[in-house]
């Protein structure tokens, strides 16, 4: 569809959430290794320093995990809405760089717009949260195309390839997840290496809890966040392949492509080896897959947004990986719906004991669809089909029309 000049991106803005907060309950009943799990001890990076070991946010930082929406405004006053974390320094990213470079550009202009902020930010940025606040602009651009365009996004990606997607869910307990309806559960590994003999032999025992509270045949995955070395990656996946676990996740730091390759080679031939969370580009996942990843597990809010997902695709095709996004929401509906090699996708249990589903993107989000009988497809509303919650309180942290003094 051509561009016209009521197309054009005129205001890019980003803010922070500051309230309501979302509660954290704990889960008081359940094994010490699962209670208030998205707050308490998940081995991560940060595990071999004590000081870190049992609280994996403040390991990684009080404000990387902030939530981070931009708005982008059209000439016609249409607006697209992108989410990411990254709190004040992705914020700031956009607000001071990438503004500008997407300012004047055409809201369909999907590949000139990714190219100018990722060949923009090179200097200082690739990875991390540089893609963060990228990925955050890039869906907001595609957002507002479908809402210009009275279209879905997977619409613009193609049109559906399937009329909606099996989920598997992640979340601290099975037996919860298997009743609810989903077709397998991922679960955090609690202790890392350097807590030694007493750790694996609990990370064992948590696997085994997992097994006995689900059928015989239901699908079982265990997400390892970076926390691991090779040997003791080989060892667990030796451990619970018995169990029925499918596969391994993020073992590794996700540059150590000859780690993963050697891992690959030594683990179970009837486990797969997956990551990708915290891989950035195509160009990423292009070396992954050369280092024989089986499946790689791109974040469209984090990666560099819808469009970079399409190069990523491209390059998983080209070598016969299979894509599971890490979670995403419903950026990851959309970009599947129009994926013809579409398996499944992750769908996070945050509530208690994980026996409740509740939306991944709300509240401050709204028009999010859920999961029914462990199946997903998203609205056919315009663009994204989210409507920002006004009952949060949205902070424009750094105002570029104030630092003018300072360019």
């Amino acid at each position: 569809m051509p561009g016209t000049d009521k197309d054009t991106v005129v205001s890019v803005t980003a803010f922070v959430v500051t309230s309501p907060k979302r509660a954290r309950e704990p889960v008081p009943d359940a094994p010490e290794d699962v209670r208030d799990w998205r707050r308490g001890k998940v081995a991560n990076p940060m595990t071999k320093y004590p000081e870190f070991r049992d609280d994996r946010p403040s390991a990684t930082g009080r404000d990387s995990g902030r939530t981070v929406i931009v708005k982008v405004e059209s000439a016609s006053g249409e607006i697209g809405i992108g989410m990411t974390n990254g709190g004040v320094a992705a914020a700031a990213i956009i607000e001071l760089h990438l503004a500008d470079i997407v300012e004047g550009q055409s809201a369909y202009a999907h590949e000139t717009i990714a190219d100018r902020m990722f060949a923009s930010t090179l200097a200082y940025g690739r990875k991390g949260v540089v893609l963060h606040a990228i990925s955050a602009v890039d869906n907001a651009i595609w957002d507002l195309h479908g809402r210009l365009s009275g279209q879905p996004v997977f619409e613009l990606l193609g049109g559906p390839t399937c009329a909606d997607i099996p989920m598997y869910a992640t979340g601290p307990l099975a037996g919860p997840i298997e009743k609810l309806g989903f077709y397998g559960a991922k679960l955090p590994l609690t202790y890392g290496p350097s807590e030694g003999e007493e750790g694996f032999r609990r990370n064992v025992e948590r696997a085994t809890r997992a097994r006995e509270a689900v059928g015989d045949d239901f699908p079982l995955y265990f997400d390892c966040w970076m926390s691991l070395n090779v040997d003791y990656a080989v060892r667990l996946a030796q451990a619970v392949e018995p169990l029925g676990f499918r596969w391994l996740e993020e073992p590794l730091r996700p540059d150590d492509y000859a780690g993963h390759a050697e891992l690959r080679r030594r683990m179970p031939a009837s486990m797969t080896l997956n990551t990708g969370e915290h891989e950035y580009t195509a160009a990423g996942f292009r070396l992954l897959c050369e280092a024989g990843v089986d499946i790689i597990q791109p974040d469209p809010m984090w990666c560099g947004g819808i469009t970079e997902m399409k190069r990523i695709a491209a390059v998983a095709s080209a070598y016969g990986k299979r894509i599971i996004p890490h979670v995403g929401g419903v950026y990851s509906y959309h970009f599947l719906s129009a994926y013809r090699e579409t398996t499944f996708v992750e769908f996070p249990v945050m509530v208690g004991m994980g026996d409740t589903i509740v939306p991944f993107q709300g509240p401050l989000l709204t028009g999010e669809p859920l999961p029914v009988n462990g199946r997903i497809a998203p609205t056919t509303a315009p663009g994204f089909g989210l409507e920002l919650n006004p009952e949060f309180e949205l902070v424009r942290p750094v105002k570029r029309e104030q630092l003018e003094d300072y360019a």
